[in-house]
């Protein structure tokens, strides 16, 4: 397997970098969660990343990744299928004032 090392942003993490195995597009996972073990025996939290562009890659070349702590978790999948409506816009033309 192949495998990248990733910077990872914010919370307890910051300024690390760690090896990220790459899926078979080549690209690390759009999230990346670490169990975190309750020193009192209580559940493990989980401390979630989420994958964001690192900056302009170079000509030619694909672009890189960094993750960015997410302190509110993964926000819920929703199904995006092509014949799905999309999310409810207010009545009236996107540029009018008074709706």
């Amino acid at each position: 397997m192949k495998s990248e090392e990733t910077p990872f942003e914010g919370g307890p993490m910051d300024g690390r970098v760690l090896p990220v195995l790459l899926g078979i597009t080549g690209h690390p996972p759009k999230t990346y969660r670490i169990p975190v073990p309750d020193p009192d025996g209580g559940p493990d939290a989980v401390l979630v990343y989420r994958r964001v562009p690192r900056g302009p890659g170079k000509v030619g070349l694909s672009n890189r990744w960094k993750y960015v702590y997410a302190p509110e978790g993964v926000p819920p999948r929703r199904l995006n299928w092509p014949w799905s409506k999309p999310d409810a816009t207010p009545p009236g033309k996107p540029d009018d004032a008074d709706g």
